[in-house]
């Protein structure tokens, strides 16, 4: 079938976007799916800061490649084997493909499929298939194993999870990377408990859903830290019990004043090294550092070792938020459909394929939180 697709050729394009076309609308042949594989139309995709950084070049991808991660759709066509599913049903992408075979997946740990990832490297499906092409016949990179970006997607089977079709689609999208993400790493990878005190560091989609999740989760008190003083004011109204400014010199010295040394939890969602840093430098004696952010390849952190033992603190990294998606979507969807989870508040509009590179224009400027990509407006 032919639909339009937003194709990246090139990376590290300059701003405006809107300007240099960093992504090209273009009209692509889209094959069927392949055995285990399910064709869904795109109904809604989110914009999110890692697309920004393949756009930017932070995060290398093979070209051409259509990227988008983060969405939600309805079921078009099935593929040989696959009985679970039917045209009409609605599901979530998950941005990344497991095998449930590999060493990962068998240990309960889909999110860092050995599989998985080897193919999102080479910009295939998990079968090894490239299912786009240009008119030209020239073979186009999946990104993600999904490719949103674009009117319609083949995807694997353990790529797409299928939910209630009274769902908002638009909502739904969200829960692909954002929810997943930022709830996750407070959940499943903090383990976080009611009554723990918790610190997010970063507030754009990610971190306002680990600040969702955290007041779903029963924390006693929930410290907000971000560059923009307008998030900073969404967060107190979203639960935020202390809020401060990262741009202030002494915002590490304000945030060990007013914890008594420090915060048992962080949270890092900005995915740079200086907020990486100051999430370190506001974890308590004992505390933890969960870092969800993913900053440039290549990007050190350096910490006092001798600190680090002394101290007794850790880092860990979260990827996808340490999430089964089977099991996580449905748990998280639950709590968005009793308002724990307010997740269409993040929604900062909605735009057409045509606008798209306007709109990580706007993303990147850091005044907005989730612009909602319908590919078919």
């Amino acid at each position: 079938m032919r639909m339009q697709a937003a194709i990246m050729f090139e990376q590290g394009k300059p701003r405006p976007y809107a300007s240099s076309n960093a992504l090209v609308i273009e009209e692509v042949e889209l094959e069927g799916p392949g055995p285990g594989e399910v064709l869904i139309e795109v109904a809604a995709a989110g914009l999110c800061h890692s697309d920004l950084s393949a756009i930017e070049g932070i995060r290398p991808r093979p070209l051409p490649v259509v990227i988008g991660h983060e969405g939600a759709g309805i079921v078009r066509e099935i593929g040989e084997g696959i009985t679970d599913l039917k045209p009409g049903d609605h599901v979530i992408t998950v941005f990344v493909a497991s095998c449930g075979v590999c060493r990962n997946c068998v240990r309960g740990r889909p999110n860092i499929c050995t599989a998985g990832n080897a193919a999102r490297a080479a910009g295939t499906l998990l079968s090894g298939a490239k299912r786009i092409r240009r008119l030209n016949g020239e073979r186009i990179n999946h990104g993600s194993g999904l490719s949103l970006f674009a009117q319609y997607a083949v995807v694997g089977r353990r790529s797409a999870v299928k939910i209630d079709p009274g769902i908002p689609l638009e909502d739904a999208a969200i829960f692909g990377c954002a929810v997943m993400t930022g709830a996750g790493a407070v959940l499943n990878t903090a383990a976080m408990q009611a009554g723990d005190t918790i610190a997010v560091v970063g507030l754009g989609g990610v971190g306002m859903n680990a600040l969702f999740a955290a007041v779903a989760g029963g924390a006693e008190r929930i410290i907000a830290v971000d560059a923009n003083p307008e998030k900073l004011g969404l967060a107190r109204q979203w639960g935020a019990t202390d809020t401060f400014l990262a741009t202030e010199l002494d915002c590490a010295e304000q945030v060990r004043a007013a914890t008594d040394g420090g915060v048992d939890t962080v949270i890092e969602t900005a995915g740079n090294i200086r907020a990486m840093e100051l999430a370190y430098a506001i974890t308590a004696r004992g505390g933890s550092v969960v870092s969800a952010g993913l900053p440039a390849q290549g990007a050190n952190f350096s910490y006092m070792h001798a600190g680090l033992v002394s101290d007794e603190k850790s880092i860990r990294g979260s990827y996808m938020g340490s999430c089964i998606a089977e099991r996580d979507i449905p748990r998280f969807l639950g709590l968005y459909k009793r308002g724990k989870l307010p997740v269409g508040s993040l929604k900062s509009g909605f735009l057409p394929l045509s606008e798209i590179n306007a709109g990580f224009d706007r993303l990147a400027e850091g005044n907005v939180l989730r612009q909602v990509l319908r590919p078919n407006m």
